[in-house]
């Protein structure tokens, strides 16, 4: 970012100290729900399948041959996105790393920002796309990891603006086209669900709905920020917004979860 407004001087150490003590209230509030998720929850699982071509003597063709490989529990799913996030926010309030933290921030940077969410975004959209009928191992596989490299092109887009006199929005471009796939895959599975006999579950269409935008207001942010839009001029300001939408977005999809899942019965 050619301009965070981040004094590099000593009158930032006292936001940097609040910063400090948000992160580790951050740490304990998704550390808090991590733990009653893994408490509360039932044995609820979805089956993960393979469908590789074998060879079939009869028909003399290689055909498709569905097999279950394991089964996923949800509960402990969902708790490690909650536990990712607690662990990033305890990790940059720790000394040595913080500073780091701190350093890049001056520059407008949060590379521990996208480390983390390269992991917890990319789970959820896993847990999103199971809970809509993708059951195939390797489909959800690369859903991970194209939802990975959405996040690696927001850290690229920042690493990239340290250098440039006017914003380039080249990787912004990109990691939108990477973010949107696994959403229309998601949006294939739950709106041809049950065929003419039926749908998917209300609440799975209120993940879908409420998670999707969740997920594009994190790249609103940014644009805010790189736009200098009112106090977003002031990076620490959609810092602070980022942490906020992660603790919401993985709360909100952590509990509809467990209430449409997860409760015992």
């Amino acid at each position: 970012m050619e301009d965070s407004n981040i004094s590099s001087t000593a009158d930032n150490s006292d936001r940097f100290k609040r910063l400090k003590r948000f992160n580790l209230m951050m740490f304990f509030l998704h550390l808090a729900q991590g733990i009653l998720m893994l408490a509360l929850s039932n044995k609820f699982s979805l089956p993960i399948n393979s469908a590789f071509v074998e060879f079939n003597k009869i028909t003399g063709k290689l055909e498709p041959v569905l097999k279950e490989l394991f089964t996923l529990r949800l509960g402990p799913l969902v708790a490690g996105f909650l536990f990712l996030s607690a662990l990033a926010h305890l990790m940059i309030s720790l000394p040595g790393i913080n500073e780091w933290y701190n350093r890049n921030l001056l520059k407008g940077a949060n590379y521990a920002r996208w480390i983390e969410y390269a992991f917890s975004s990319s789970l959820m959209i896993v847990v999103i796309a199971a809970l809509v009928g993708m059951y195939d191992g390797v489909s959800l596989m690369l859903m991970f990891f194209l939802n990975m490299m959405m996040i690696l092109f927001g850290w690229m887009m920042e690493l990239h603006n340290q250098t440039t006199a006017k914003t380039n929005w080249t990787s912004f471009y990109f990691g939108s086209l990477a973010g949107a796939i696994p959403w229309v895959a998601i949006a294939l599975y739950l709106f041809f669900a049950g065929g003419a006999t039926g749908q998917a579950p209300t609440f799975v269409y209120w993940i879908f709905f409420s998670l999707f935008v969740f997920f594009n207001v994190f790249a609103v942010n940014m644009v805010l920020q790189y736009k200098k839009v009112g106090k977003w001029r002031d990076y620490l300001y959609g810092e602070r917004v980022y942490i906020i939408l992660s603790l919401l977005a993985k709360s909100l999809l952590a509990w509809q979860v467990w209430f449409g899942t997860l409760r015992p019965v």
